[in-house]
C-alpha cells in the first residue's frame, strides 16, 4: 500500500467517524405487531420478533416480507415441521448464529426453538413446556424454565439464558447440549459485588447479552440495573439506581456493539442508551426521553420512541431498535 493511499484511507475514515448520526424507519409498508426483536441472515434478509403478532416476519434484500415462523395464534406445536406452521407463545427476542441456524426465544412456552435456516424446519433444544426451575447439569431439552425472555450467544458456542421468574441466568453449551446456572439462586435480591455469581440473588433478569471477552451482561427490569458476570464467574453492578440520570425505568434488552460497549433499550424511559465499560459512562443515543412516534432523520436525539424493546448491532456497524409500541423498526447510522 502505497502512502498516499494509507493518508486517503485516514482521511476518508475521519470524514466518516464526523458524519452526523441519522436514523431511518425500516419496512415502512410491513405491518408489525410490538416487534421485540431483529436478527439477520448470511444473505441479508431480516427477521423480526413480533411479541404480540406470535409470529417471525422476513423481510428479503428487496423488501418482500413473508411469514417464517409462527402462525399469529399464541400456541405451542409443530416442532419437526416448517417453522411457518409452528406456533409460537409471545416469543420476546431471536437471533442467528453460526451454521445459519436461528433461535427462538419462545417466551411462554418456555422453551427455546431452533430453526435451521436451509431447511426452514424447528425443533425444541430446550425446556419441556412446563413452568419450572430443574434440568442443570443434564440435557437442556428435559431442564424447565420460567418465562423465557432473553437469549444471547457468546464465545465458544454457549447461549445464555435470560430466565426470568427464576431469577437466574442460565447457560447451554451448544456442543453437548447441557445446561447450568451462571447467575442467580433463585432469590429476590441486590447482589453483593464480587460474589460468586451463581450464589447471588437476582431481582428479574429481563435480558442477557456477552461481550468478545467473554463477560456476560445482565439487565434487570424492575431493579433497573447493569450487571456483570466476569471470566471468574463473580458479579459486579455497573448501573443501578442513583447512579445516572435519568435513572433506567423498566430496561427491556441490550446487545453488544464491535468494540463491546452495551447498548441498552431503556423502554420506559423512551430511549436507548449506551454504557462504555472502558470509563464507565453511560450516554442517551436516542430518544427525546418523551413517548411520541416523530422521526428527525438527522437527530436520533430529537427522534421520539414508544417502549423500545430491541436493539441489534448488525456487522456494517448499523443499530437497528425495535420501537415496540410504535410497531416500527429504525435504522441508525453513524452514531
Amino acid at each position: 500500500m502505497t502512502k498516499t493511499l494509507q493518508l486517503l484511507l485516514i482521511a476518508a475514515a475521519y470524514c466518516a467517524s464526523m458524519q452526523a448520526a441519522t436514523i431511518e424507519q425500516v419496512a415502512a409498508g410491513v405491518k408489525l405487531i410490538e416487534p421485540f426483536g431483529v436478527a439477520f441472515d448470511g444473505k441479508g434478509a431480516l427477521f423480526i420478533c413480533e411479541y404480540k403478532g406470535e409470529k417471525i416476519t422476513r423481510l428479503d434484500p428487496t423488501g418482500t416480507a413473508s411469514l417464517f415462523a409462527g402462525t399469529g395464534s399464541a400456541s405451542y406445536g409443530g416442532d419437526g415441521g416448517p417453522a411457518n406452521q409452528a406456533a409460537l407463545r409471545d416469543p420476546h427476542g431471536l437471533l442467528i448464529g453460526p451454521g445459519e441456524v436461528m433461535y427462538i426465544a419462545d417466551t411462554l412456552n418456555h422453551r427455546i426453538r431452533k430453526v435451521d435456516l436451509k431447511t426452514g424446519a424447528i425443533s425444541t433444544i430446550a425446556g419441556t413446556g412446563v413452568a419450572g426451575f430443574s434440568g442443570d447439569g443434564g440435557p437442556a431439552t428435559k431442564a424447565t424454565f420460567n418465562g423465557v425472555f432473553g437469549i444471547a450467544l457468546g464465545p465458544g458456542g454457549k447461549l445464555y439464558v435470560a430466565d426470568l421468574s427464576n431469577r437466574r441466568v442460565r447457560m447451554i453449551t451448544l456442543k453437548t447440549g447441557s445446561i447450568s446456572t451462571i447467575a442467580g439462586n433463585g432469590t429476590d435480591a441486590v447482589p453483593a459485588d464480587g460474589a460468586v455469581a451463581a450464589e447471588s440473588p437476582l431481582q428479574d433478569p429481563r435480558a442477557v447479552a456477552a461481550d468478545s471477552q467473554g463477560n456476560v451482561y445482565i439487565l434487570e427490569r424492575r431493579g433497573n440495573a447493569l450487571r456483570v458476570v466476569d471470566k471468574k464467574g463473580t458479579i459486579r453492578t455497573l448501573i443501578k439506581p442513583g447512579s445516572i440520570t435519568p435513572d433506567m425505568n423498566g430496561p427491556k434488552h441490550l446487545c453488544v456493539d464491535q468494540r463491546d460497549n452495551v447498548i441498552i433499550a431503556d423502554a420506559e424511559n423512551h430511549l436507548v442508551r449506551k454504557y462504555s465499560p472502558r470509563d464507565g459512562s453511560t450516554v442517551v443515543i436516542a430518544g427525546t426521553g418523551q413517548k411520541g412516534d416523530r422521526v428527525e432523520p438527522g437527530d436520533p436525539l430529537k427522534t421520539q420512541l414508544n417502549r423500545p424493546h430491541g436493539v441489534f448491532v448488525h456487522p456494517s456497524g448499523d443499530l437497528y431498535i425495535t420501537d415496540s409500541y410504535n410497531h416500527r423498526i429504525l435504522k441508525m447510522r453513524n452514531w
